[in-house]
């Protein structure tokens, strides 16, 4: 999933070369640029959650429509269309908290932050669905 603002953004706004993200403490990050390395950590990490979800909710879906008669299917097609609809959700929700910030160097970790934090709940959201009944 394409995150709202590309990470190259964020390395030109003076995130210091050769710093790893094993290198990063992000409990004890003190400049802007080192929290904002941190917000698009915590996103990666939500938005791998949220695909491994959405792969099990997915699987539960096919099951709900291979329980049907071919006519009443569409669980899975339901579920991918509801996905893409919520990516733009986020996205557009993230986008205009980022306003919180607009222009400042803090903008990029409030979306990030946000995308992270809604991720997060999408994924949890998407497990239930995926865990059979």
């Amino acid at each position: 999933m394409k995150p709202a603002l590309p990470l190259c953004a964020i390395l030109l706004w003076g995130w210091p070369l050769g710093v790893t993200a094993q290198m990063m403490d992000c409990d004890a990050a003190l400049s802007q640029a080192d929290m904002t390395h941190c917000a698009v950590q915590d996103f990666q990490s939500a938005d791998a959650d949220l695909n491994a979800a959405y792969k099990t909710a997915r699987d539960g879906m096919r099951r709900i429509d291979a329980g049907l008669p071919a006519s009443e299917r569409g669980a899975e097609m339901a579920l991918r269309d509801a996905q893409r609809a919520w990516i733009s959700f986020r996205d557009q929700a993230c986008k205009a908290e980022g306003y919180l910030m607009h222009g400042g160097s803090a903008e990029p970790m409030v979306v990030y932050g946000c995308m992270a934090r809604l991720t997060q709940q999408r994924a949890t959201d998407l497990a239930a669905l995926g865990e059979p009944s």
